[in-house]
C-alpha cells in the first residue's frame, strides 16, 4: 500500500522527468547525453507512476503504450540510416536540414528512435515485474 504522500509528487515528478529527459534528449547529440539516458530517465518517472498507483493506472496515463512505442522507436532509429542510403551515401550517414534556424539530423532522429525504444522496454520489463509484486501482496 501507498502512502498519499508518494502518490501526490508521483503526479508532479512524472511530466518533471519526461520534460528533463526530453532537454537532455535534444542537447545529447551535441553534448553528453542523448536517447538511451533520456529514455531511462522519463520511463523511471512513469515507473514511479507505477510504484504509487498500479501498473494499469500508469500504463492508461500513456498517450501510447510500451509494445508499439518500442516499434516505433525501432523504425524511426532505422529510417535515421535509410535516408543516408536515400541520399547517396553509406547506411547511417548524417544529413542534415535547417528549419526556422533550427538544424535537425538524422543523429537525432536515431536518439528519438533510442528514446522511444528504451521507453518500451524499461516500461515493459518494469511492469511485468510490478504486476507479479503486486500479485504477492
Amino acid at each position: 500500500m501507498t502512502t498519499q504522500i508518494l502518490r501526490i509528487s508521483s503526479k508532479y515528478l512524472k511530466p518533471a522527468f519526461v520534460v528533463l529527459s526530453l532537454v537532455i534528449l535534444y542537447r545529447g547529440h551535441n553534448e553528453p547525453g542523448g536517447g538511451f539516458i533520456s529514455g531511462l530517465l522519463a520511463a523511471s518517472g512513469y515507473v514511479f507512476y507505477m510504484l504509487a498507483w498500479n501498473v494499469e493506472t500508469a500504463l492508461k496515463k500513456m498517450w501510447i503504450q510500451p509494445v508499439p512505442l518500442m516499434a516505433i522507436g525501432l523504425l524511426l532509429a532505422l529510417a535515421s540510416g535509410i535516408i543516408g542510403v536515400a541520399a547517396g551515401e553509406p547506411f547511417m550517414s548524417g544529413q542534415w536540414i535547417t528549419v526556422l534556424n533550427i538544424t535537425l539530423g538524422t543523429p537525432l532522429l536515431f536518439d528519438v528512435g533510442v528514446y522511444f525504444t528504451v521507453i518500451g522496454v524499461m516500461l515493459t520489463i518494469m511492469s511485468v515485474i510490478l504486476e507479479k509484486v503486486d500479485q504477492w501482496d
